[in-house]
This record gives C-alpha cells, structure tokens and sequence, in this order.
C-alpha cells in the first residue's frame, strides 16, 4: 500500500463516528472508573484533590492512542504506556501534595499493577462486541468508491477487513475498462461515473468515496450534479494527500473554506496547553537542578579557559534566529552561523570534563532558561547551528517542516537514539522522526519522551 492510501486510511476513524469515539474516549473513561475505585478502595475523600487528579488524567489520556485495528503486541505497548504515563502524572502529584505518603503501600501497588491489565482487557471486550452491536443495532452503511486507483483500493481494503468501521463495501465505480484496472483484481466494478447516480438511488447507498486525482475537476462536478437528488453522504479523497500533510485540516477564512495541508500543532487550545506545560515543569526542572547548575559552571570555569556558557545562534520557530544557552564543552566557541565542523569521536576540541557534560547531555541544561524565556519547548525538533540547517535543508526533502514548532531541549528523534553529527543518513532519520512528532502530538507523548530520555541518556554510546 502506498504512503498516500495510508494517510487516507490512518483518517478514516475521524469519519466512522462509532469506532472513532470509542478509540477516543475509552482510555480516559477506564482509567477514571479505575481512578473512582482506587479512591473508594483506599478511603481517600472526593474532594479538590481527587478533582485535580481527574482533570490531570483526562488530559494525559484524552483522545486515547489505541487503534481498534492495531496488532495485539501493538496494544499490549500502548497499554503499558499509557498505565505509566498516567500513573507517573499521579505520583507526581501525590508527591507534590503530600497525599502519597498516606497510602499504605499494600493497597497502592497492586492497584496500580492492574490498570494496564484494565486497559488490555477493556480493549479487548470493546473489539469483541463493536462488530456485534453494529449488526443488532443496524447500524452498518452501505459504500461505493469512485476511482480505481491505489487511494481507491487503499480504501476498499480497509472496508472489507476491518470489522470495526461498521461499513459494507459493495464495489466500484470507473469509467475504464476492466482489463485497465491493474488494482480492482476480483472486487465488484459496478458500472462508469454516468451510472452512479441511478445506482445509489435505487440500493440506498449511504456513502460515497470519491478517489479521483484533481485533474478529473469536470468529471466530479458532473458526478456532484447527478447526485443532487440522493441522500448518499459524499468524501473526497483526493490526490491532495500526495504530500506530506502536517496537522492538516479543514478550516474557513471568512466564511471561505480552505484546507490546511501543512500547520502547526500548537494552534488554539493545543498551543496553551503545550506553553502551560512549559512553564510548570521547566520551573520544577530550574528548582530542582540550580545546586546543580552553579556547580557544573564552577567546574567549566576551573578545568579550561573561558566562559561557562556557551551562546549559540540557531533557527526556531518558523525559521526565526534564536540563542540557545548551554555549557562551554570545548576549548572552542563557534556561533555556528558561518562554517561549522560537528564534534567527531576523539574531537581534541573537547575538553575532557565537557566530554563528561556532552556523555551525560548535562551541557544542554540551560536551555531550560530558553523554555522558560519561550525560545524552545521541553520536547520538540533539537535546534540545530546555522551552518547545519543550510546545508541538510538542501539535501533533505521537508527539512524545514520541523521549524513549524519552537525547538525542544529533547525529542522522538533523541530517545531513538539519533544523536547528533553530520550523516546525511542519521540526520535524514532525525527528521523523520521530528515530522511524525509534529503530526502525532499529544500531551501524554511529550510525557513519555520525558521519561524515555533519561533512559536514553543515562544508556546512551553514541555521545561524544
């Protein structure tokens, strides 16, 4: 299947209402089932606290990141960690108000081992009994698709083997000839686009899917005309989704409709969201770590000549120059802006206390100033010097893309090990990995890279 059909089909839950709301909502409502009975279990009150950590769970959880079709190995990963991430939020906030270290220890473990068995469970039972109910109930709709083509098939795929969409695919619309359509193989081809209109009509089809390149204009507004007088819900999948989409969507601009193909994540209520957690967890990171800040610049500044920190000019958001803070780990300061030669193993630049620095990732410290000034993000695409950008935004398709968010002291890419350098291969998986965060972003994922990178960190070999 070709990586346009998967992006037509990956949304394909958005518009099944049924199997989209229960992805969406289950999570959040068994762990707050969990939560009510974890609370009643251990005798603690409902009141603000417990409030508190509702809000707190259902932001970690909502929408929930379990696909109704995903592999069981798949959906054991994601039970687990959602479990951790939510469990980790609790304890955080236990600890901060005081509430944890009141309950008893017999209780509070073996509940918390059982939530992601709940999850596993519970996901379980809703894939079992969605295909049943939607048949008791009838709420099964009939679809077409217009086009022969790899969206098409893509589409017709997931029709017939997903159980969950509560759709019955009865076939094809083209007008080509049967030997001419290489991906209809024995699937039903029930007559050209000038019978549509008649067709749906006479077997009430519910829905029509229209796969047709944008050059086939005329043709669907014919087709469009023909079904004025149908009920038949109508979907484009057009060839727009040969490109990278990020966050796209649909929106209007006085009144006009537009299509959004490349946007930031962090628009409206995502964007508040995303600075709130910011500012509270780079403060608690600043508190935490400021015995460990003075000292690390006491020993910059004894074991080799110059600064303790070190300025560096890099891009932010939308492309923009930035300072990024961090501490002087060579005997060199480079802006970064002109030529730049990336750290090698055994560089005799390094000093070798800023060579402990780079092991432990302590040099980026003070980028938590910058999250807190609003240069950068806690998680996001590592910034990277001037220099650097210049030269791989030639080389590397969609480069740019990962300045549609502020830069992050860590990122996906960082907790899957790609570090650094200047291999066009590495980097080329590096952004990879910074375009799928922009079109994935959920709280509760910038909570698990979090914990993912002081993992990585601690078990990382390729710093130098």
């Amino acid at each position: 299947m070709t990586q346009p059909v998967e992006k037509i089909t990956s949304r394909l839950r958005g518009t099944l209402s049924v199997a989209g709301a229960i992805e969406a909502f289950l999570d959040p409502c068994l762990i707050l089932l969990w939560l009510v009975a974890m609370a009643w279990w251990i005798g603690l009150p409902y009141d603000p606290q417990f409030a508190l950590s509702a809000v707190l769970v259902f932001a970690l959880t909502y929408p929930g990141n379990v696909a109704l079709t995903d592999t069981p190995l798949a959906l054991i990963g994601k039970c687990i960690v959602t479990a951790s991430t939510v469990l980790a939020g609790l304890a955080l906030l236990g600890y901060a108000s005081g509430t944890l270290q009141h309950v008893p220890r017999h209780v509070l473990l073996p509940g918390f081992a059982i939530l992601p068995l709940l999850l596993f469970i519970g996901h379980l039972v809703a894939r079992a009994t969605l295909p049943l109910l939607l048949r008791l109930t009838d709420s099964q709709s009939t679809v077409v698709v217009c086009g022969v083509n790899d969206t098409g098939a893509g589409l017709a795929a997931q029709f017939l083997s997903n159980p969950y969409y509560g759709v019955r695919f009865l076939g094809y619309f083209d007008d080509r000839e049967r030997h001419r359509l290489l991906q209809l193989g024995e699937r039903p081809l029930l007559g050209t686009f000038d019978q549509l209109g008649s067709y749906v009509r006479e077997h009430r089809v519910d829905r029509i899917y229209m796969a047709l390149p944008m050059a086939t204009q005329p043709r669907i507004v014919k087709m469009l005309d023909d079904l004025k007088d149908s009920t038949a819900s109508i979907y484009f999948a057009p060839d727009i989704f040969v490109t990278d989409l990020i966050n796209g969507r649909f929106d209007t601009v006085a009144g006009m409709p537009v299509v959004a193909v490349r946007e930031t994540p962090f628009s409206g209520l995502n964007s508040l969201v995303k600075r709130l957690e910011d500012v509270v967890l780079s403060s608690l990171a600043l508190l935490v770590s400021a015995p460990l800040l003075v000292a690390i610049a006491i020993g910059v500044r004894l074991t080799s000549p110059g600064p303790a920190l070190f300025l560096q000019r890099r891009y932010g958001l939308d492309g923009r120059d930035i300072v990024v803070y961090k501490f002087r780990t060579m005997t060199v300061a480079e802006d970064g802006a002109g030529t730049f030669t990336a750290a090698q193993k055994g560089d005799r630049r390094i000093t070798r206390f800023g060579q402990f620095l780079r092991r432990t990732s302590l040099d980026e410290l003070p980028q938590v100033i910058n999250v807190l000034q609003g240069r950068m993000s806690l998680v996001g695409p590592r910034p990277h010097v001037v220099a650097m950008n210049e030269q791989f935004r030639k080389l590397i398709s969609g480069y740019m893309l990962r300045h549609k968010v502020k830069p992050g002291i860590t990122g996906l890419a960082q907790v899957r090990g790609f570090r650094g350098g200047d291999d066009l291969d590495e980097m080329t998986k590096r952004i990879s990995s910074d375009i799928e965060y922009l079109r994935n972003w959920t709280l509760g994922m910038d909570l698990w890279i979090l914990m993912r990178t002081v993992v990585t960190v601690l078990g990382d070999k390729k710093a130098y």
